[in-house]
C-alpha cells in the first residue's frame, strides 16, 4: 500500500526535495530525455503526487517521486525511483513492475465502480525511470521483456516496458556544465567523491550559480546541505550549514571562500590527528619492540651462561623471533633443557611457531 514514509537516507532526501520542484523535474526531463514528447510538457500540466509506493521490503534502501501529467485528456504518470546506492540492483525491472502495479491498484481502487465498468475506462500510462548515482556502470536489464527467461521464443506476447535511466556519473562534465541549470549543476557536484574536491567544482560553477534566480540557487544549496554536509566531521557541519543558508547568488564567491576555509580547517585537523596518531602508534611500537629485545637479551644471556660459545648459533636464531608470546614460551622451556641438543630443539620449535 502507498504511504508517506520519508526517506531516511540524506541523499534520497536531497534529491526528493530537489525534484519536488516542478521546474527542476521538468529540467530533468528536458535536459536528459531526448524525446519529442518532452517539448510538449510545461509546468502547468504537471501535478506532484504526494505519495510513495515503495514496498515494505525496500523501504530502508530507496525512495521515489511521482508526477501526473495532464495532457490532452489522457493522464500519464512519471514514476522515478531514486536508486542512490553504490551497487547495481539487477532486480530493477521486477521492482519497477511491482511499484507500477501498486500505482494502478491505488488508482483503480479510488475510481468509482461505475466509472471503472465503462467501456472507455483506461488506466493511465506510467513512464518509469531510475535515477542512479553509483560509480559502477549500470548493467541491469533495461526492459522487462529481457528480464524474462526464454522471451525470444514469444515475441509480441510478453509483458514489456523499458525505463528511463538517469545515470548521474555517466554524463560528461562538459555537457553538465553546458546545460547550466539546477539539475545539471547538482549532477556535476554529485560526482564529487571527496569533500575537498567540492570547492574546485563550485569555483567552476560560479558563473552558472551567479546567473540563477534566488529560488534556483536555494534549491542547489539545499541539496548541498542534505548531501555534502554529511561527508564532513560533525564539528564542521554547523559551519558549512550556516554558510549554505546565506542564499544569495550575488555572493557565490563569498560562499565558496567560506566553504573552502571550513574544508581547509578539516584538512589541518586531519593532518594534526594523523601526526598525533602516528606519534602514539610509534610510542606503542617502540615499547613493544623494547619488550621483545629485553626478552631476547635474557634468553641469549641464559644460553651463553649455560652452554657457552657453542650456543652462538642459537642466540642468532633467538634474535629472529620477534613474538613476545613465543619468546616467553621458549624461555620457560629452556629452564628444563639439560643439553645443547634439547635447547636447539626448543628454539627450533619456537621458530616454527613464530613462522606459522
Amino acid at each position: 500500500m502507498p504511504d508517506k514514509r520519508q526517506p531516511h537516507h540524506t541523499h534520497d532526501r536531497g534529491y526528493r526535495e530537489l525534484l519536488s520542484s516542478k521546474r527542476v523535474f521538468l529540467e530533468l526531463l528536458k535536459t536528459f530525455v531526448h524525446e519529442d514528447w518532452t517539448k510538449d510538457i510545461d509546468e502547468d500540466s504537471l501535478v506532484r503526487v504526494e505519495k510513495s509506493y515503495i514496498l515494505q521490503d525496500f523501504s530502508e534502501k530507496e525512495a521515489d517521486i511521482i508526477y501526473r501529467l495532464r495532457a490532452k485528456g489522457n493522464d500519464v504518470i512519471f514514476y522515478v525511483l531514486l536508486e542512490l546506492q553504490s551497487t547495481v540492483d539487477y532486480l530493477m525491472p521486477f521492482r519497477l513492475l511491482l511499484y507500477m502495479v501498486e500505482i494502478w491498484r491505488d488508482i483503480y481502487n479510488n475510481t468509482p465502480e461505475k466509472e471503472r465498468r465503462r467501456k472507455g475506462f483506461r488506466l493511465p500510462a506510467i513512464v518509469p525511470a531510475v535515477l542512479y548515482n553509483g560509480r559502477r556502470s549500470w548493467t541491469a536489464c533495461r526492459s522487462f521483456r529481457e528480464y524474462q527467461a526464454g522471451h525470444e521464443r514469444f515475441p509480441g506476447y510478453l509483458l514489456d516496458f523499458s525505463y528511463i535511466l538517469f545515470d548521474v556519473v555517466r554524463y560528461s562534465e562538459e555537457d553538465l556544465y553546458r546545460a547550466a541549470n539546477v539539475v545539471s549543476s547538482v549532477f556535476y557536484l554529485d560526482r564529487t567523491v571527496d569533500p575537498l574536491e567540492l570547492v574546485v567544482r563550485l569555483r567552476k560553477l560560479a558563473g552558472v550559480l551567479k546567473g540563477m534566480t534566488p529560488e534556483q540557487f536555494r534549491q542547489v544549496t539545499v541539496w548541498l546541505k542534505n548531501v555534502i554536509k554529511r561527508k564532513l566531521p560533525v564539528h564542521l557541519r554547523e559551519e558549512v550549514e550556516r554558510v549554505l543558508e546565506e542564499n544569495d547568488p550575488r555572493e557565490v564567491e563569498k560562499m565558496i571562500t567560506n566553504i573552502e576555509r571550513a574544508l581547509d580547517e578539516m584538512k589541518r585537523q586531519a593532518v594534526m590527528e594523523g601526526v598525533l596518531r602516528g606519534k602514539a602508534e610509534g610510542r606503542a611500537e617502540g615499547e613493544a619492540r623494547g619488550k621483545v629485545e629485553a626478552k631476547q637479551d635474557a634468553i641469549c644471556k641464559y644460553l651463553r651462561r649455560r652452554f657457552g660459545d657453542a650456543s652462538a648459533g642459537l642466540q642468532k636464531k633467538v634474535r629472529e623471533i620477534t613474538s613476545l608470546e613465543v619468546l616467553d614460551g621458549v624461555m620457560e622451556e629452556l629452564f628444563a633443557a639439560n643439553t645443547l641438543e634439547e635447547a636447539q630443539a626448543i628454539i627450533r620449535d619456537g621458530m616454527e611457531r613464530f613462522m606459522q
